[in-house]
């Protein structure tokens, strides 16, 4: 193939609107040629940033895969629900497709969709965007050159924050388990999808527990309303009091999810009207607030993953341990530890501005560079970071986990995959 990419956006939300910001930091690379997205405001701030024809632009995703094919890819961004029927057209019409994550909330559709794409002869690039960090990169490289040894535990944290879960968990488009995913997919499959990464072999047994246990009725404050502008007497002191997070001078995100008009005016009747306006602890969510994994992996390595919302600061932190030695670092820190057995020594590797939560500390970019790439090589759907067969068994490490905590059962993962496959 040659000349720039041509792709068409289906959802034009936050992640498509960033996705798609590719192609104006790199014109020379990628073009947003055509546009799916059933509101008109956020469909037309697409189209007049990319210069796109009024009649490529679509009020859905079935009505863009059901003409010719205008692109040489496509990017779904759109809710989670959506996935994979829009996944499986676009394959079947012959797009390159970059799917946001998770693949499908339902586990045998998950199974489906990996193996339609491993067969499609199709770039099929999931966004498990950690894989492509500097953070998570290094200490790949320094595992696969044995610097630590064989690894044998893995201890990982992902601290939600406390305002982020209420504002994506509590009030958003992930609250509610039926709605879009259980939370450990919907927000863990990233971590998942790295341990898998990491281990470097199959995972074959996992167990889990959690819980929904703060953002209940019980605990909200006495006299607390329906809704924060309803009069609450808990305004001075609540940490989630919807104007203290949402009628700022700040409008980035996530205040930016709130109303797509920025203006105090539209945010102030959007927390009259819409979710985000809701007493957190008087919502219809459902999904948990804090979470443990245990995993095994071929072989032995073992790792323990901690999801909470009750953190200060959002950030992952890990620690990986091996007979020669461990690793340990926070991603936001852009730096690294390497403790070496015997000698003593601490080797500190750092980098610097690519930490950080905006960007996934440089995931979403070098993303799309890898799939921009893959596209215009004409690769096949193993040939990034990502691919098919890893995205579905990462995503049911994730389904293996709710089902361990819903059921208490420890879940061997070959006898759980068969299952699913009848």
């Amino acid at each position: 193939m040659n000349g720039k990419v041509t792709v068409a956006l289906i959802g034009a939300g936050l992640r498509g609107i960033y996705y798609a910001s590719y192609a104006i930091d790199h014109p020379a690379e990628m073009q947003v040629v055509a546009v799916a997205e059933p509101n008109a405001a956020r469909k037309h701030q697409i189209a007049q940033a990319h210069g796109i024809a009024p009649e490529l632009c679509f009020d859905s995703a079935d009505e863009l895969l059901a003409g010719p094919k205008l692109a040489d890819a496509v990017l779904i961004c759109t809710q989670d629900k959506q996935h994979y029927e829009q996944a499986m057209k676009a394959l079947a019409a012959g797009y390159h497709v970059l799917l946001e994550k998770p693949m499908s909330p339902d586990a045998g559709e998950c199974l489906r969709l990996g193996e339609v794409a491993a067969s499609a002869g199709r770039i099929f690039s999931i966004c498990h965007v950690l894989r492509y960090t500097d953070f998570f990169s290094t200490i790949k490289a320094l595992l696969d050159e044995g610097r630590i040894g064989t690894l044998t535990n893995i201890v990982h944290n992902e601290n939600v924050g406390y305002w982020h879960q209420a504002h994506s968990f509590v009030r958003g488009n992930w609250s509610r388990t039926a709605d879009a995913s259980p939370m450990i997919l919907a927000k863990a499959c990233h971590d998942l999808d790295i341990l898998l990464w990491l281990a470097g072999t199959d995972c074959v047994r996992v167990s889990s527990f959690g819980s929904l246990g703060h953002f209940r009725p019980e605990h909200a404050p006495a006299g607390a309303p329906q809704r924060c502008l309803d009069g609450c007497p808990a305004a001075d002191e609540c940490l989630y009091y919807a104007p203290k997070l949402y009628l700022t001078d700040n409008t980035d995100w996530p205040t930016s999810a709130v109303s797509d008009d920025p203006g105090y005016d539209a945010r102030h009747r959007a927390l009259l009207e819409g979710p985000y306006g809701r007493c957190v602890y008087r919502c219809d969510n459902d999904v948990v607030d804090r979470q443990v994994v245990n995993l095994e992996f071929a072989g032995g390595a073992t790792a323990a993953f901690t999801m909470s919302a009750f953190t200060r600061d959002i950030g992952r932190s890990i620690k990986l341990m091996g007979t020669k030695g461990e690793i340990r670092g926070t991603m936001e820190e852009d730096a690294i530890e390497v403790l070496h057995f015997g000698t003593g020594k601490t080797e500190r590797i750092a980098w610097g501005g690519s930490g950080g939560h905006v960007g996934h500390g440089g995931g979403d970019e070098r993303l799309m560079q890898d799939f921009v790439r893959l596209v215009g090589e004409g690769g096949g759907s193993r040939g990034g970071r990502t691919s098919a067969e890893q995205s579905v068994q990462s995503h049911l490490m994730a389904f293996a986990a709710e089902k361990s905590r819903t059921e208490g059962s420890v879940v061997e993962l070959a006898a759980f995959v068969k299952g699913l496959q009848g």
